[in-house]
C-alpha cells in the first residue's frame, strides 16, 4: 500500500525573498552552500539558514505541482541530504521538518542580533542547542546534501522545462 503524501511544509517566513518563487530561491541559495560547506565556516547564522532551506526543500519541493515533473530521484536525494545534515548537527531524524526549520531560522536571527544564548535556546527545541551552534560554525562536507541540491538546481535550470524568468 502506498504511503500517504505528507502535507507540504509551510514556507518559513525568513526564506529568501526577491526571487519570486520561494522554491526557486531556496534551491538557488542552497546549492552553492552545500557544494562547498567551507564557505559557511565561521558563519553559523548563514549555515542555519541554509540548513532551514534544505529542511524545507526536503519536506516540500516534490509535493509542489510545478515540481512533479522532476526526476523521481529528487525527493529521495533531498531526504538523504537532509538526514546527512541532521546527523552532522545532532538533530534527531524523527524531528518535524517545520520545527527544525523554525528553530534554525530563530537561531540565525538570534545570532545576527548578537545573542548566542538565545540561539542555543532556540535550537534546544530540536536537539542540544549549544553543540549545534558549534557544529553550524564548522560544517563538514555534506556530499548527499550537495548532490540533492545540485539535482534540484539541474531540474530547475538544466533542460528548459522550467520557466526561470
Amino acid at each position: 500500500m502506498a504511503q500517504p503524501v505528507p502535507p507540504p511544509a509551510e514556507v518559513p517566513l525568513a526564506m529568501p525573498a526577491g526571487l519570486g518563487d520561494p522554491a526557486r530561491a531556496a534551491v538557488l541559495a542552497a546549492t552553492p552552500a552545500f557544494a562547498d560547506t567551507t564557505t559557511l565556516a565561521g558563519r553559523p547564522a548563514e549555515a542555519a539558514r541554509q540548513a532551514a532551506r534544505l529542511e524545507w526543500l526536503a519536506a516540500t519541493l516534490v509535493h509542489l505541482p510545478e515540481w512533479r515533473r522532476a526526476s523521481p530521484l529528487l525527493g529521495l536525494f533531498l531526504i538523504q541530504g537532509r538526514d546527512e545534515l541532521r546527523g552532522a548537527l545532532g538533530i534527531p531524524s524523527a524531528a518535524a521538518p517545520a520545527a527544525v526549520a523554525g528553530a534554525l531560522l530563530d537561531a540565525a536571527a538570534a545570532l545576527e542580533a548578537g545573542e548566542p544564548a538565545r540561539a542555543a535556546a532556540a535550537l534546544d527545541a530540536v536537539g542540544q542547542g549549544g553543540s549545534m551552534l558549534a557544529r553550524l560554525a564548522t560544517l563538514p562536507p555534506l556530499p548527499h546534501a550537495a548532490r540533492a541540491t545540485a539535482l534540484a538546481q539541474s531540474e530547475l535550470t538544466g533542460d528548459g522545462r522550467w520557466d526561470v524568468d
